[in-house]
């Protein structure tokens, strides 16, 4: 299920998506970065590692997917690729 709509607040650092159930989802961008699910940034993760991210970073370009999206964010971190079913879960 991709959404219908997605929109990027630099201003706001959060990015924005509407899913077809109804819900609108806000997810913060320095959050999106924390949860890369690049398998650099996955492994940090499962070894019980937290990904050190400044509060001030931001997505700053959007590549389409198909079945999500690549974020790239102002740190110049660029290897995540974000399916649609993974942003879904995230901010729960």
């Amino acid at each position: 299920m991709s959404p219908l709509s997605m929109s990027n607040s630099l201003g706001k650092g959060q990015l924005s998506l509407d899913w077809p159930d109804g819900r609108e989802q806000r997810l913060d961008h320095a959050e999106l970065r924390r949860q890369c699910p690049c398998s650099q940034c996955r492994a940090f993760r499962l070894q019980g590692l937290a990904v050190r991210v400044d509060s001030r970073v931001r997505v700053v370009e959007i590549h389409a997917q198909g079945y999500g999206v690549q974020l790239v964010f102002s740190d110049g971190h660029e290897r995540g690729i974000y399916p649609w079913a993974y942003l879904a879960g995230l901010g729960h």
